[in-house]
C-alpha cells in the first residue's frame, strides 16, 4: 500500500498523477517541471503568438522546478537533503547542461552528501518547459 502525497504549494500536475507516493521508507515524486505554482506561467519562457518557445531562460526553469520539489517534499515530510536518486530530463543538452549544472552545484555544494543522478537529452516534454525532475527521497524513520 501507498500514500499519495498532492502538495498545494506546488503547480498541479499536468495529468492524472498525484505530486508523490509514499511506499515505507521511500517517496517516489512524479515528473515536476517548472511552472509557476501560483500561475502556472514557465518562468523565462518567451513565445510566439502560435505558443511555440521562442526563447527561454533555464536558469530560471531550474531554479523553479527545484522549488517546486522542495514543495512537493515539505508537503511529504521530507527535506531536500533526504533526496537519493534523481533523474533530470533536458530538452537541449548541449546548451543547457552547463548552466543546469551550475545551478545544481550551488544547491549541493559537497558531492559526498548529493544524490545520485541521472541527466537524459530527450525532445520535448509535454508542456513548453525545457527541464523535468524525478526523484527519490528516503525518508528518516
Amino acid at each position: 500500500m501507498s500514500d499519495v502525497i498532492l502538495a498545494g504549494a506546488a503547480p498541479r500536475p499536468v495529468g492524472a498523477y498525484p505530486h508523490a507516493r509514499r511506499v515505507g521508507s521511500l517517496l517516489f515524486l512524479s515528473g515536476i517541471g517548472p511552472r509557476d505554482p501560483r500561475t502556472n506561467a514557465i518562468p523565462g519562457n518567451e513565445l510566439y503568438a502560435d505558443g511555440r518557445v521562442r526563447r527561454y531562460d533555464i536558469e530560471a526553469q531550474v531554479r523553479m522546478v527545484f522549488s517546486n520539489v522542495r514543495a512537493v517534499l515539505d508537503a511529504s515530510g521530507a527535506n531536500w537533503e533526504d533526496l537519493v536518486d534523481v533523474t533530470v530530463y533536458l530538452t537541449d543538452m548541449l546548451r543547457d547542461f552547463q548552466s543546469y549544472n551550475a545551478v545544481w552545484a550551488e544547491h549541493f555544494p559537497d558531492p559526498d552528501s548529493a544524490p545520485c543522478r541521472t541527466t537524459v537529452g530527450i525532445t520535448a516534454l509535454p508542456t513548453p518547459i525545457a527541464i523535468e525532475l524525478k526523484c527519490v527521497a528516503a525518508l528518516k524513520e
